[in-house]
C-alpha cells in the first residue's frame, strides 16, 4: 500500500516511464542501450513504489508507553533545553530517517493537540547537531493524560523539502495512527519528561507505532 502523499508522483513517474520505453522502443535501434535505457527507469520507478510504501502497522495502544513515531536509527539522546515550547529541560531522542526507510511520521501516544506550529528554516542535513532548531520543520506538542505534554518534531534534511503535518490544534489523536509524512531524507526528534525511564539506545533501528521509547513509571 502507497501513502497518498505519493500518489501524484507515482502516476506520473509510471506515465514517464511508459513513455521512455515505448519511445525508446521505436527510436533506439541498439538493443544493448534500449535494455539499459528501460531498466534504468524501470529501477528508477520501483525507487519510487518503495519509498512511498505505507506499510500498515497493528498498533496495540497503551497508554502506559510511548512510541516511536518514525522509522529510522536513533542518532542521539540527550538531555537538552527544549527552547519552543517548553522552555526547560527535557529527553530529546532523535531518529534520522535515511532514504530507504519508510517516511510516515506516526503519533507516539494518544491525546489533544495543544501546540502546531510549522516553522521556515536551513536545509542543514538531518544530523547536524543543530538541525532540529535551524532547518525547516514542524513541533506538535501532544497532552496525554499519563505522560503529560510530549512533543514531537518533523525535520526536513538537505534533500527533504516538504513536510506534510496532519495535525491541528485541539484535535483529539490515536497512538500510531499517521501524523504526516517527510518527503526524502530526514529526522524526529521527540521530547520527553525527564523523569522518563527511556527503552531505548542510540544506534537501535525502531518502528513507527510499533517500537517503545519510554515506558511510564
Amino acid at each position: 500500500m502507497f501513502h497518498k502523499e505519493g500518489h501524484r508522483i507515482i502516476i506520473a513517474s509510471f506515465f514517464f516511464t511508459i513513455s521512455v520505453i515505448i519511445s525508446s522502443d521505436i527510436l533506439i535501434g541498439s538493443e544493448n542501450i534500449k535494455i539499459i535505457l528501460q531498466s534504468g527507469f524501470l529501477i528508477f520507478y520501483s525507487a519510487i513504489l518503495w519509498f512511498f510504501r505505507n506499510p500498515k502497522r497493528k498498533t496495540m495502544i497503551d497508554n502506559n508507553v510511548v512510541l516511536s513515531p518514525a522509522d529510522g536509527k536513533i542518532v542521539n539522546i540527550e538531555k537538552v533545553k527544549e527552547n519552543e515550547f517548553f522552555n526547560d529541560e527535557r529527553i530529546k531522542i532523535s531518529i534520522f530517517l535515511s532514504i530507504t526507510n519508510v517516511h510516515v511520521t506516526r503519533f507516539p501516544v494518544s491525546g489533544k493537540v495543544i501546540y502546531n506550529k510549522y516553522n521556515p528554516g536551513k536545509y542543514l542535513v538531518a544530523w547536524h547537531p543543530k538541525s532540529s532548531e535551524k532547518n525547516e520543520r514542524t513541533s506538535v506538542v501532544i497532552r496525554n493524560n499519563y505522560f503529560g505534554d510530549i512533543l514531537y518534531r518533523q525535520i526536513a534534511g538537505a534533500v527533504a523539502r516538504r513536510i506534510v503535518n496532519y495535525a491541528k490544534t485541539d484535535l483529539e489523536v490515536i497512538q500510531g495512527e499517521d501524523s504526516g509524512f517527510i518527503k526524502f531524507g530526514s529526522r524526529v526528534d521527540i521530547f520527553l519528561p525527564l523523569i522518563s525511564n527511556i527503552s531505548v539506545r542510540k544506534g537501535q533501528n525502531v518502528k513507527g507505532g510499533v517500537t517503545i521509547l519510554s515506558i511510564k513509571n
